[in-house]
């Protein structure tokens, strides 16, 4: 069933605001949810939900907390997520740091203490659209065997990068450091497809296709061997430059009904037009030359289509899915 974003939103506000989320923080969140839903990035939209639920209701995350931002230099800040979610954190600081980056010609935040369980992309989409450069990164629990390492000791370790353009959409690419994302597994587990081979292995360290065997004791492999194990550390280090646990010392699976990861996240902001005009015209040609060597699709561009069609027509959403939003909606959390 076609169902228009702007139900869906409130749909999904109703039922993080009814399990925990603080009310005035719930369409903040819903919205990373939906516009990942919207843009065809299923991985981290509704299939979701279920685990900000789970958080919720077993303690894990605090939906009601407020971040703390405090200023250790010119041109960084450090927030405290004081255990909610970073999207909060990074809302209620954003706008400190685009103040900074138009100060400085650039500007840096850790956060600490929070929970990402989202795309990166739509953290810093709109700070390029603003005419800023943007590059993100988050560390999660530990999912990833790197480095001819026979434990998991770095998470799927994704990071996001977004370019601003003179009269279009930004350039925006986000990826894992591993193979395949911790939720195209989970779509795999749930569709019962196999993965495909080198995305991970079990727990003795054997290669094997069975998602579910890679989601309960096995791990992810890094994407590209050495060098995307080498991403991975470099993310490790700056995500947690503020004090945020390592993907080790996550305790979210000592949790029963924990689901998202209590780590941090590191983003770094860019003013180009403080390093002199012609930015934007450089960006276009670079694009042309692109374009002229072959290049169809540049990244972001088949979310933006995807978008294009979804604001037009509404999502695509199950009739099972859309009874699910209506009942946990309804359904109000026992604490």
């Amino acid at each position: 069933m076609k169902v228009p974003i702007a139900e869906l939103q409130s749909l999904v506000e109703q039922v993080l605001a009814h399990h925990g989320v603080a009310p005035a923080r719930a369409p903040l969140l819903a919205a990373t949810i939906v516009a990942a839903e919207r843009d065809g990035s299923r991985s981290h939209g509704l299939q979701r939900l279920a685990g900000y639920v789970s958080s919720l209701l077993c303690g894990w995350v605090n939906g009601a907390a407020e971040p703390v931002v405090h200023e250790p230099g010119p041109g960084l800040l450090k927030v405290d997520a004081r255990n909610g979610f970073a999207q909060v954190a990074l809302a209620e600081a954003a706008p400190r740091l685009c103040a900074m980056a138009a100060r400085h010609g650039s500007a840096t935040l850790t956060t600490a203490n929070g929970h990402h369980f989202a795309a990166l992309w739509p953290d810093i989409e709109p700070l390029a659209a603003e005419g800023y450069i943007a590059l993100t990164m988050v560390n999660t629990r530990a999912r990833m065997v790197v480095w001819q390492g026979t434990r998991k000791v770095l998470g799927t370790n994704p990071m996001a990068f977004a370019c601003p353009r003179k009269s279009a959409p930004p350039v925006v690419w986000d990826q894992a450091s591993s193979v395949m994302s911790q939720g195209d597994v989970l779509l795999a587990s749930a569709a019962r497809r196999p993965l495909p081979e080198g995305v991970g292995v079990d727990a003795a360290g054997t290669a094997t296709t069975d998602p579910d065997t890679v989601l309960k004791d096995g791990a992810l492999l890094p994407y590209g061997g050495i060098k995307g194990g080498s991403l991975a550390f470099m993310i490790e280090v700056l995500a947690t430059l503020g004090g945020a646990r390592f993907g080790f010392e996550d305790e979210s699976g000592k949790i029963p009904g924990a689901v998202t990861s209590n780590a941090g996240q590191f983003l770094l902001l860019i003013d180009p037009r403080r390093f002199g005009d012609g930015f934007l015209d450089r960006i276009e040609a670079l694009i042309e030359q692109l374009r002229d060597a072959g290049t169809g699709r540049l990244p972001g561009d088949l979310r933006y289509e995807r978008r294009r069609i979804a604001e037009r027509d509404g999502i695509d959403v199950s009739p099972e899915v859309h009874a699910y939003l209506k009942r946990k909606g309804q359904r109000v959390s026992a604490a």
